[in-house]
Formats: structure tokens, C-alpha cells, sequence
């Protein structure tokens, strides 16, 4: 496969398999020369079932092989997922797989990429969906700003999956808890930190593929058109939380406003509970529309979203709370508009500089 991925550069390839036995450090090694004359040369490792979890270790001491004797290291697996090639552009590592897929990069030399085609065989099935609701719980839990540099055990984990506001709101089982977990150790995303349990190691690798499998569509959003404003409007929708146990809270665009203002929009965002929708239109006297909407109601898949960990998320005075971080980037990427500008903005200044702070991100 890699003989025909290179063959269409039209130049001079020269493949020099490792002999059995020998103990390489390599399994090939393939010269090149470019068109100008330039050599290039790669360092060629295939492996049959190589997991992220084990990745970085032995990706970094063969990356720094291939640097002393001047080459480029390339994995060669069956199936590459995105989280591997993700893994494999940030220790400098090029890849190919079985079906043709490929990330070949000698800096100023050589650069292919092709993406798409379907794989030789099935990939195996995730140990854990993270696009469930329930396994939303866990990672909102883990990867929350509020929770920079904790480390779980699996009960603790488990006991903060639940909303103690709603009684009828109920933890996810300690099996799935426990797949889960499984499942980020896996992929690299938590690491065992012991006796205390695990720990995450890569929070936005976690966020990003959290936010891949998420699945905004799943909850309802209605639009409606209100005449209240500013102090009117806030003291409004603050009377519904009060009376739905704190179950109606700013998301998406008017949580971001409150947690790293950046992109200003006219449209008030809220999550509230199916129970009290009418009692919000009441309230703030709005009218459903189909146009010109200026309130934007979500009624959740679960009530998950309402689970925060930061301190400071209900903002003070008499206004609702928003959204945890994460939460508000998620919902942000997926709701349209500026939304994803507004979330790379909620990224880089609220939820990677808590992580940063405590060593991880």
C-alpha cells in the first residue's frame, strides 16, 4: 500500500525491509529523492493493533530515533481513527493504512493526505457511545473546568452524574460508569492515578470527541417572540427558576456571554424543563413564532445539562445560572449561527486556561 501511495510522486523509491531476527529498530526504511534532488527518508513501523493508550510512550522514543538518524517516522496500521491520526500529528509521526488512507509529511519535501476511504475491515465498535446521554454524565463530570486536576474513583464519579435537584433524577449505574472509563483509558483521553482513581490527561482531546458524537438535534428548541428586556426579562425567567428548582438556566449564546463574552447576538438562550415552558411563557410574556424569534426555549434530552461545577455559574443577583463550560461549547458548536466561533472563543479563554493552570492541558 505504501509502494502505491508514494508511486505517485513519479520519483526514485527505494524500499529496504529490516531481516527477521535482527532486532530493528524499524520494520523499513524508504529513501527518496525528490524531483530537485532532495532526499528524504522514512522510518517505517506497522503494527496490527496498536491502541492510543499506549501511543505516546513508545510513539516519543522511536520519533526521537528516526530524528537522530534524520528521517521521518511512519506508522502503517490497518485501520487509522481519527483519534490515532490525531495522536500521530502531534508526536510528528506520518501514517497510512490498509485502504489507502494516508498522512505522509517530510516538512519542505513531501506531503500527501488522502481521507475517505472505507476501510479494509470493520473497525471494532467504541467500548462506550459517547453521544448517549448517560455517558454525557460522566465525561460533563470529568472534563468540566470546575473539576481541573481531580481525580475520580469510580463511586465519586458516579455520585456527581446526578442532578440532586430534580428527586426524581437518578445516577447512571456503576456499570456504565465503569465502560465508560474503560473506554477514555483506552483512547488515551484519563489516565490510572492509582490509588485515587483516574485522572484526565488530555481534556480537549476528550471535549473534541465529546463534542463529535454529540447530539444537539436530540433536544426540542421552540422560538419565541418577547417584548421584556434587559432587568424586565432577567427578573422573569429568575421567577421561573424559582419555581422549577433552579431548572430553567441560560445555554448556548447567553451562557457564553456570561463566561467569555465574544460573539454578541440579540437572542436569549435558555434550557428549561418540559414541565416549565408555560409557566416561562407566561412569565416573560412571549409569544411562540415561526420567524423573528428573540427567545430561544431548548427542552432538554436530559437533565443533565443542568449539572454544573463551577462556582461561580449562577452569576449573582436575581438571574438564572448557565450552562457548565463544557456544556455551553458543546451546544455553541452544534446550534448554528457563530456558534462554533463562539466556541473555539469559550475554549481558549475559560475552559483550557483552568486546565492549563493545574499542569494538564
Amino acid at each position: 500500500m505504501l509502494r502505491g501511495i508514494l508511486s505517485d510522486l513519479g520519483w526514485p523509491v527505494e524500499f529496504v525491509a529490516e531481516p527477521r531476527g535482527a532486532a530493528p529498530e524499524f520494520d523499513a526504511t524508504v529513501r527518496l529523492r525528490t524531483q530537485a534532488g532532495k532526499p528524504a527518508v522514512l522510518f517505517v513501523e506497522c503494527k496490527r493493533d496498536l491502541r492510543p493508550a499506549t501511543f505516546e510512550p513508545w510513539a516519543r522514543r522511536l520519533a526521537a530515533l528516526a530524528a537522530k538518524r534524520h528521517g521521518t517516522p511512519v506508522l502503517g496500521h490497518p485501520v487509522v481513527s481519527p483519534r490515532m491520526a490525531e495522536l500521530c500529528q502531534a508526536f510528528g509521526w506520518s501514517w497510512f493504512d490498509l485502504s489507502g488512507n494516508c498522512r505522509i509529511d517530510v516538512p519542505g519535501l513531501v506531503h500527501i493526505e488522502r481521507m475517505g476511504n472505507a476501510p479494509v475491515r470493520r473497525t471494532p465498535r467504541p467500548g462506550a457511545n459517547l453521544g448517549t446521554a448517560a455517558a454525557a454524565r460522566v465525561v460533563r463530570v470529568l472534563v468540566s473546568p470546575g473539576h481541573a486536576g481531580r481525580s475520580w474513583k469510580h463511586r465519586d464519579l458516579q455520585r456527581d452524574t446526578c442532578w440532586p435537584k430534580i428527586p426524581e433524577d437518578a445516577q447512571v449505574s456503576i456499570g456504565l460508569v465503569n465502560k465508560v472509563v474503560r473506554h477514555l483509558l483506552d483512547q488515551g483521553f484519563v489516565e490510572d492515578a492509582g490509588d485515587r482513581g483516574i485522572r484526565v490527561r488530555d481534556p480537549a482531546g476528550l471535549l473534541a470527541a465529546w463534542r463529535a458524537a454529540y447530539r444537539f438535534d436530540r433536544h426540542e428548541r421552540r422560538s419565541y417572540f418577547t417584548l421584556l428586556k434587559g432587568d424586565a426579562l432577567r427578573a422573569a425567567l429568575y421567577k421561573v427558576a424559582l419555581g422549577a428548582a433552579d431548572a430553567a438556566i441560560y445555554a448556548a449564546f447567553s451562557a457564553a456571554e456570561r463566561q467569555a463574552p465574544h460573539v454578541r447576538q440579540p437572542k436569549t438562550w435558555v434550557y428549561v424543563r418540559a414541565p416549565y415552558v408555560d409557566a416561562l411563557t407566561r412569565s416573560t410574556e412571549a409569544k411562540e413564532v415561526e420567524s423573528g424569534e428573540n427567545l430561544v426555549v431548548l427542552v432538554p434530552e436530559d437533565c443533565g445539562v443542568f449539572l454544573s461545577f463551577e462556582a461561580d455559574s449562577f452569576v449573582g443577583g436575581q438571574t438564572i445560572g448557565c450552562t457548565d463550560p463544557v456544556q455551553t461549547y458543546v451546544d455553541l458548536f452544534h446550534c448554528g449561527g457563530r456558534g462554533e466561533e463562539a466556541a473555539q472563543a469559550l475554549l481558549e479563554q475559560r475552559i483550557l486556561p483552568a486546565w492549563k493552570a493545574v499542569g494538564v492541558a
